[in-house]
C-alpha cells in the first residue's frame, strides 16, 4: 500500500492549475521511479489473470491513454496495480498542442474538461522513453501503444502518419492503439465515418500484415471509439472492424456532451469531458458494440469509473477490461486496487 493516502495529497494538487498539477505529478513520478521512493504511491497488484486478443493480462483494470502522452512513467504507474498501461496518444512529430489553458476540473460532476490536443514529443522520443521501461513489463504488465495524426496533416492524409506511427511502434507494443475519437484534433472523428474509416483500417491492416512477417509476430490492433455515436455509426464500426480483422475496441473517448454538467463552472469550455458524466454513455456504446460484435469480440470500457462497482459495471455492459483515467485524478491509486478485487470475482455479460 502507498505511504501517504491520496487524501492527504489531492488538496494540494487541486490547488494549482489542472495542467500544472498533471505535469509535476508526472515529473515526479517518473523521476522516483524505480526507487525506493516509488512506495510513496505503490500498490500491491491484485492477479485474477485473462488470455484476450493472445494477451495474458494480469488483472482487468488499466491505464488510458492520455496521462503518460510521451511514456515517460510506464514503470512509476504500473507500481500502482494495473495490469496493462496504455501511453500516447504520439504522433509523427512532436507538437504543443492546443493554446492553454485547456484543462479544467469539475469537481462537483468528478470530470474533467481537455481539449490539450495530443501534445506530445514525437514518435522518436516516445519511442526512446518506452525502451527504457523495465519493471512493469518484467512483472508481466501488457503495454499498449496508442497512435494519432498530427494537426498540421490535412485529414485526406490522416493514414500516413497512423502508418508512420504503427511502423515505429511495433516493435515494441504489446497491442496497439488507433486514436480517431479525441475531439480535440480538427476533423480527427470524420475518420469514424464509414468510407473513412475501412480505407484507414484497410491501409493499418496491410500494413500490420507486412509488419508481421517482418518481425514474426502479430500485434494486435484496437481501435478506439467515441461516445457521441448514434446506433446505425456503431454498427457500421463494428462490421468495418471485423472485416479488417481488427483485435479489439476502446469505448470510450471523451464526450463533447453537456448535459450532465449544465449550469457548472467550466461547462461551456470546448474538448472533451471525461469522468462520471461519461459513465452512461459509455456504457450505452459497450452495450451495442457486444450486441453487434457478439459474445467473443474484445471490448475494453472506459469512461467515468470511479470506484470497484462502476469497474463491474463495465463488464455487465459487456467489457472484458476496463481503464481508469479521470477516476486516477479523483480517488488516487487506491482505484486500482478497488477495482482490481471487483472485477477479479465478476464474469464479464455476454448479451
Amino acid at each position: 500500500m502507498s505511504l501517504i493516502p491520496y487524501a492527504l495529497t489531492r488538496p494540494f494538487l487541486f490547488g494549482l492549475d489542472p495542467e500544472r498539477a498533471h505535469d509535476l505529478t508526472m515529473e515526479s513520478i517518473a523521476a522516483l521511479q524505480n526507487t525506493p521512493a516509488q512506495c510513496l504511491w505503490a500498490q500491491t497488484r491484485v492477479d485474477a489473470p485473462l488470455t484476450l486478443a493472445g494477451l495474458k493480462f494480469p488483472n482487468r483494470v488499466g491505464l488510458a491513454a492520455g496521462l503518460d502522452k510521451n511514456g515517460r512513467c510506464i514503470d512509476g504507474l504500473g507500481a500502482m496495480g494495473f495490469g496493462f498501461i496504455e501511453v500516447g496518444t504520439v504522433t509523427p512529430k512532436g507538437q504543443p498542442g492546443n493554446p492553454k489553458p485547456r484543462m479544467f476540473r469539475l469537481p462537483e460532476a468528478e470530470a474533467l474538461i481537455n481539449r490539450l490536443g495530443f501534445n506530445n514529443e514525437g514518435l522518436a522520443s516516445f519511442l526512446a522513453n518506452v525502451q527504457k521501461a523495465r519493471s512493469f513489463r518484467s512483472r508481466g504488465g501488457v503495454l499498449g501503444l496508442n497512435i494519432g495524426k498530427n494537426a498540421s496533416t490535412p485529414i485526406e492524409r490522416a493514414a500516413d502518419d497512423y502508418l508512420e506511427c504503427l511502423t515505429g511502434v511495433y516493435p515494441h507494443a504489446d497491442y496497439v492503439t488507433v486514436n480517431i475519437s479525441s475531439p480535440n484534433t480538427q476533423n480527427l472523428r470524420a475518420l469514424q465515418s464509414d468510407e473513412a474509416l475501412d480505407a484507414l483500417l484497410g491501409a493499418l491492416r496491410q500494413r500490420r500484415d507486412a509488419l508481421s512477417q517482418q518481425h514474426g509476430r502479430r500485434v494486435p490492433m484496437f481501435l478506439k471509439i467515441a461516445p457521441d455515436l448514434d446506433a446505425a455509426q456503431i454498427g457500421v464500426i463494428a462490421a468495418t472492424l471485423t472485416r479488417h480483422g481488427i483485435d479489439g475496441v476502446i469505448a470510450t473517448n471523451t464526450t463533447i456532451a453537456r448535459d450532465a454538467v449544465q449550469g457548472m463552472a467550466h461547462a461551456g469550455e470546448t474538448g472533451g469531458l471525461s469522468g462520471r458524466p461519461v459513465f452512461e454513455a459509455s456504457n450505452r456504446v459497450i452495450r451495442a458494440l457486444r450486441g453487434a460484435l457478439g459474445a467473443g469480440y474484445p471490448i475494453i470500457g472506459v469512461g467515468g469509473v470511479m470506484s470497484g462497482d462502476d469497474a463491474r459495471a463495465k463488464l455487465a455492459a459487456g467489457a472484458d477490461l476496463v481503464q481508469i483515467y479521470t477516476g486516477l485524478i479523483y480517488k488516487g491509486p487506491a482505484l486500482v486496487t478497488e477495482a482490481s478485487r471487483e472485477t477479479a470475482a465478476a464474469t464479464p455479460s455476454r448479451p
